[in-house]
């Protein structure tokens, strides 16, 4: 009898496993990356069709809070800050949502993504941005509700929503302008403290030009305000191998000095280790 009911629990569970079915979506998931100067914009929503239904005004009633979209929130990622409506968001992500009219649109950047749906009111502490616009009709019906990054500028961009008969657009701006021109500067003005020294401890690891890697570690200390106990560690090590021991031995107490004020024991040892094996007094 129990290996009877063991058989059936079998089959059972079997069936249960291999009875499950997949099927399409009715409002299927879609994702949309678009590089809109130096920064990259995500969009991330479901889009839901007509199927012979009224939309605005029915589906969508006026003057209600409205997903954008179908199942889970519609969410827009930037990976700069970007301005909507006079408003900077944040370099992050956001829900979409939209409090339609018959001619305008209430557009919403939410900074809680983690709603299923709209919720019943929204928190005003949350809304990051809020911009009005006029929609358009247009001259054919759109059956899947579709959104699309338009209009691409090196600075700018407009995020459009269309369905049914309805189109509406709003603008962001990115400061494309201010990191080039900071790129720019950044390079023309030549290498930086850290690309030096970067250059020389490349050198000295893989046994390259010594009196390069010298040339350029000491351009980078000059350059900076406070060396930190690491990199002095690493010139110490470049005058060792180079046979200048006095200035290995000076640079050490130092590294030996910031690595006591780090609370580093690790560098500390081997400070004093290496201050012990030069001769150090």
């Amino acid at each position: 009898m129990k290996k009877l009911v063991l058989f059936t629990f079998v089959l059972t569970l079997m069936f249960s496993v291999n009875a499950q079915i997949e099927t399409p979506q009715p409002s299927p998931f879609t994702k949309i990356e678009q590089k809109v100067g130096l920064t990259d914009v995500t969009l991330e929503y479901s889009r839901p069709s007509m199927r012979d239904r009224e939309v605005f005004g029915n589906l969508v009633p006026y003057g209600k809070i409205w997903r954008a979209g179908a199942n889970k929130n519609s969410i827009i990622s930037f990976s700069t800050d970007a301005v909507v409506g006079g408003k900077t968001l944040k370099a992050g992500s956001y829900a979409i949502f939209v409090i339609p009219s018959e001619k305008t649109w209430e557009i919403v950047f939410y900074n809680d993504t983690n709603n299923w749906g709209a919720p019943k009111k929204l928190d005003d502490s949350k809304i990051a941005a809020k911009v009005k616009v006029e929609t358009m009709k247009l001259p054919m019906k759109v059956e899947t509700f579709t959104m699309s990054f338009d209009n691409l500028r090196n600075d700018s961009a407009e995020l459009s929503m269309l369905w049914e008969d309805t189109m509406a657009n709003v603008k962001f701006e990115v400061a494309t302008d201010k990191a080039v021109t900071a790129s720019i500067e950044r390079v023309m003005a030549g290498p930086s403290a850290n690309d030096y020294y970067a250059a020389a401890v490349y050198n000295i690891s893989e046994g390259k030009d010594l009196n390069q890697a010298k040339e350029w570690m000491e351009k980078a200390m000059s350059m900076m305000k406070d060396p930190q106990f690491y990199q002095l560690r690493q010139q110490s090590l470049l005058y060792a191998k180079l046979g200048e021991k006095k200035k290995a031995i000076e640079v050490a107490k130092k590294s030996l000095e910031k690595s006591k004020e780090a609370g580093n024991d690790d560098y500390v040892k081997m400070n004093e280790d290496s201050l012990k094996e030069w001769g150090a007094k």
